[in-house]
């Protein structure tokens, strides 16, 4: 079994990407405690309180070094477009497109169940969402919950699960 652990930490540096201020997200993904991925995800946040996706630089790394940049994309370039991360008012069977970036990264997302509550490592959580994703181009489905203030906090993976164990 392969030991996973994700850190995502939200920068104070902001950009603009195709006309949208966002915020970024550096995320680091480990196994076995070396890093493999790091990504810089950018999301906007419009007046209606939806969350949009507008890219992502990518490095993927072995053995300490950068090999590839696979599934990097930003909107605005080679037919990306924003997608919608999520609703500011999600409703159950709702569906959407959160990445919008032909033939590079095409995930959609369902929402299963609302107002969900879930306990993981770093707390209880109310009014939730519980999702299912599925990656189109490399045919995997995920299901996830995200709460109010904090985000994603369980994935149900093919291979295991995660679970949020600290933030703040």
């Amino acid at each position: 079994m392969v030991e996973t652990r994700v850190e995502q930490r939200v920068q104070e540096k902001t950009a603009t990407i195709a006309g949208f201020p966002v915020r970024v997200v550096r995320v680091k993904d480990f196994e076995d405690g070396a890093l493999v991925e790091q990504t810089l995800d950018y999301y906007t946040q419009c007046s209606d309180g939806s969350v949009w996706y507008v890219g992502e630089k990518v490095n993927d790394i072995e053995d300490g070094k950068v090999v590839s940049h696979e599934g990097q994309w930003q909107a605005g370039k080679a037919g990306a477009k924003p997608g919608l991360f999520m609703p500011a008012e999600p409703k159950e069977g709702d569906t959407f497109q959160q990445e919008r970036a032909p033939g590079v990264a095409e995930d959609r997302s369902t929402v299963l169940a609302v107002d969900v509550d879930t306990k993981t490592p770093a707390g209880k959580f109310t009014g939730c969402i519980r999702t299912k994703d599925f990656a189109p181009i490399d045919k995997i489905t995920e299901f996830k919950v995200y709460c109010p203030d904090v985000g994603l906090v369980r994935e149900e993976l093919t291979a295991g699960s995660a679970q949020l164990v600290r933030y703040g």
